[in-house]
């Protein structure tokens, strides 16, 4: 289902906590040893609050023995109704609610959590639920301990039953793959986006004598290794000439200048901005003009033609301009303008390409070739929204035929916000994409021209098919989690 935010309704902020005590004496998919500790504790918060729906988030930590799956059921009170979910498989049934673990969230630690979310409907009213139940068993507070004897009509088991250790931080590119939309270019300067990656993010090169050196992460599925940056770029400047590819397609992005892949602008400085990511210092990939990265990647993965297509990366709505064009996504194999539908990238910035625009910006939309579109047409699209939070996530999707989908929210908090979801424009039905992928600039940059867009770019990632709304909205809760400040 699509959720579509009534910002412009939305009351003050809702927020309301029950924690409750769970217990449980056996899971259903695998049995506990019968002398195992059980427990649970359950917040639920009502996160927003507007005319006719809701948003919420509900954290579960374990407080017995580690389980390795997990079933949380509760009844609405007011007959509300969910109408969107992440990070978790939810069905509901009048009443009742069921949400169980996905694939990466099932193993909780003696002491861990997790967490997921959901929107919601409601008419009359929004009271939060008063019970829950873990696995069957109503919630009775605290911890409890089976029988030290297995009950007369069981077989006490020989062994204890295998346990599944909680599975590291999950990335984004884990989470599209789970929902059938796999990464095919993977690109960040500040942490891994799949949670067994531990290999490069980017080379920087020295002004000094011209040595170049690759920025990896600090360990799998962890931050970019800052400090190796710092040591290396000591007492002197640094570039950043190559964005490497997290995918094994070998993606890897190029500046558009002499001694890069060739053009007439330059490398971004690599120390313009710092950031923390959870913990962790990290740098961005400040572009203030005159830059711009590149690839063709119509051999190697990359959506062509019709085929569907969607996108997501982390910007900044502190660090823009009304230059064309500071896109991410899919573009020309030519580096040309090639006419209407050759491109099928991410725009974030504050230019207003057909006029008519309300407010200043920063929008996102989408760069179709020949256009900045706010929605699908050239008209003013009155549900666009700007975003100025120091970091920004934006999304776009493609089904190359008849309908894409433009969305963008705070990376630091909240859910993704649907700017358009509906038919292409006119004269881009069926998409015409080159497969090329382009970061910085718009699709005629920059052979023998130079990029007038700024912008800031930390992370982002392109996926062949369509990907779900759930599967957008997980991807936006892990870009949250990350930390960004």
């Amino acid at each position: 289902m699509r959720l579509v935010s009534h910002s412009r309704h939305r009351t003050a902020l809702l927020a309301a906590t029950t924690a409750a005590a769970l217990t449980t004496a056996g899971l259903a998919a695998t049995q506990l040893p019968a002398t195992a500790a059980a427990g649970c504790a359950v917040t639920y918060t009502v996160t927003s609050s507007w005319s006719g729906g809701f948003g919420a988030d509900v954290t579960v930590t374990n407080l017995g023995d580690p389980v390795s799956s997990w079933r949380l059921t509760w009844s609405f009170a007011a007959g509300q109704t969910v109408t969107q979910f992440w990070n978790t498989a939810l069905t509901q049934t009048g009443a009742a609610v069921t949400a169980a673990n996905v694939s990466y969230n099932g193993a909780i630690g003696t002491g861990g959590s997790t967490s997921f979310g959901f929107n919601g409907a409601w008419t009359g009213g929004n009271p939060v639920p008063t019970s829950f139940a873990l696995n069957g068993t109503t919630c009775t507070g605290g911890v409890t301990t089976g029988p030290t004897t297995a009950p007369p009509t069981s077989t006490p088991p020989t062994t204890p039953p295998p346990t599944t250790p909680p599975p590291a931080t999950t990335g984004p590119c884990d989470i599209y793959a789970a929902g059938g939309t796999p990464c095919v270019a993977a690109h960040s300067t500040t942490r891994a986006l799949f949670r067994d990656y531990g290999g490069r993010l980017y080379q920087v090169r020295r002004s000094s004598d011209n040595a170049t050196r690759d920025i990896s992460t600090v360990g799998a599925g962890g931050p970019a290794n800052a400090a190796a940056q710092d040591s290396f770029c000591a007492n002197t400047t640094c570039v950043i000439t190559w964005i490497y590819d997290q995918t094994t397609r070998g993606n890897n992005l190029g500046y558009q200048g002499s001694g890069g892949i060739g053009g007439a602008v330059q490398p971004a400085v690599a120390n313009r901005e710092s950031v923390t990511v959870g913990s962790a210092k990290a740098y961005s990939l400040f572009i203030p003009g005159n830059s711009s990265y590149w690839r063709d990647g119509h051999l190697t993965g990359v959506p062509t033609g019709s085929a569907p297509e969607g996108m997501y990366m982390v910007t900044s709505g502190t660090h823009v301009n009304s230059g064309c064009c500071f896109d991410y996504g899919n573009s020309e194999t030519t580096r040309r303008a090639d006419g209407a539908g050759a491109m099928d990238a991410i725009n974030f910035s504050t230019s207003c390409w057909f006029g008519g625009c309300s407010g200043s910006g920063p929008w996102v939309q989408a760069d179709l070739e020949y256009g900045l579109y706010p929605g699908g047409s050239s008209s003013w699209n009155p549900n666009q929204r700007a975003f100025t939070s120091k970091f920004v996530t934006a999304t776009l999707k493609n089904n190359g035929t008849s309908r894409f989908a433009i969305k963008g929210s705070n990376a630091q908090s909240g859910a993704l916000y649907t700017l358009y979801d509906g038919s292409l424009p006119r004269g881009y039905s069926p998409m015409r994409k080159q497969g090329a992928i382009i970061l910085g600039s718009g699709g005629d940059c920059c052979i023998d021209n130079r990029n007038q867009s700024v912008g800031t770019f930390y992370e982002g990632a392109m996926v062949a098919g369509y990907p779900s709304d759930a599967t957008e909205n997980a991807v936006q809760a892990n870009v949250v989690a990350a930390g960004y400040r």
